[in-house]
């Protein structure tokens, strides 16, 4: 069935400039992460990008090694990207990455110019684009050059084969060198994917500081950590979970009782608030300006319809943040 996204879909949503830079994104981006490799259904892909852009998100979020297998989720957003959204191109923010293991030998991991150039050429072939909007280095290379990285990364946009650069996983201390760096070749580095969530919080002890200095814009990933953050753990480990799958990166170990206290400690809040604890944990991460935008997951369309709810609320009061910080400690 042909394809035509809501009219109203603009409507729907909020969108920050992204540090500096003329972009704007949507407070809630889409990741790609999980849940749209070949191991999964193309219909409910599908599915979950057509309700994503009709509620106004434009901004979806891959890497190379995405799947499984790796690669798979780029070559299933690629099909659906020709099959429904061909038309809109012009409306959407596509980013990849390279930096984590993608194929054998000295050349498929980590951060050279040879890995980098190789992997985005890959990456525009199985989603058959001629350029990405962002694309990210994945991860510092602790064996080669920051300059030969970012020099990659330069050259990408030079050559037409993206507009925008970033970096993720980056601590403080090489993110300013890098920003330093691309700032120096003249391609500034507009965005910082960073891990953050109410349980995993490295970026508030001085990145988010250096991100509001640098003019660089912040996208945090597993802001629900990897589905702790729901109700979905409230009690016990549901077969369908990412910490039952084999695949999944949430592991049944992580799901502790002292988690599952403060789970549902939170959860009490969040029903004061009126919110399910998912939309107040993504909430809690939008509160803060030089949040740009947050990257959701979803296995199904019932999720991410929940998850946008969060827009609803973002205001936070003084007790409910006291509260929250007394839960977390």
């Amino acid at each position: 069935m042909s394809y035509s996204a809501h009219p109203d879909r603009y409507k729907k949503m909020e969108y920050r400039r992204c540090g500096n830079s003329g972009l704007k994104l949507p407070v809630l981006s889409l990741g790609l992460w999980h849940n749209f490799g070949h191991v999964d259904v193309l219909e409910n892909c599908r599915s979950i990008l057509r309700l994503a852009f009709d509620s106004g998100v434009t901004h979806f979020d891959l890497a190379n090694n995405y799947g499984p297998p790796a690669g798979s989720a780029e070559e299933n957003f690629g099909r659906l990207l020709k099959l429904d959204f061909h038309p809109y191109r012009d409306e959407l923010i596509i980013s990849s990455k390279a930096g984590y293991y993608m194929w054998e030998g000295p050349y498929g991991d980590w951060g050279s110019k040879k890995y980098i150039v190789s992997s985005l050429d890959q990456s525009l072939k199985r989603m058959g684009l001629e350029y990405v909007d962002i694309f990210y280095h994945h991860r510092p290379d602790p064996n080669t050059p920051l300059e030969e990285t970012m020099t990659a990364l330069d050259l990408m946009v030079r050559q037409g084969k993206a507009l925008y650069v970033g970096v993720s996983n980056y601590k403080k201390e090489e993110a300013a060198k890098a920003f330093e760096l691309l700032r120096q070749l003249g391609t500034p580095c507009i965005i910082h994917q960073p891990k953050y969530s109410m349980f995993e919080r490295w970026v508030e002890d001085g990145l988010l500081d250096t991100l509001e200095k640098e003019g660089v814009g912040c996208i945090p990933f597993s802001p629900l950590a990897q589905g702790l953050l729901t109700n979905k753990y409230l009690n016990g480990i549901p077969a369908d979970s990412r910490a039952a799958k084999p695949t999944g990166f949430l592991k049944e170990e992580q799901v502790t009782a002292e988690r599952v206290s403060q789970v549902k400690q939170l959860n009490t809040i969040a029903e004061k608030r009126g919110q399910t604890l998912a939309q107040m944990a993504l909430a809690w991460l939008l509160k803060d300006k030089r949040v740009t935008s947050v990257l959701i997951g979803a296995s199904k369309p019932e999720q991410l319809a929940d998850s946008m709810r969060c827009q609803d609320n973002i205001n936070f009061s003084a007790e409910e943040l006291s509260a929250i910080e007394a839960i977390l400690k």
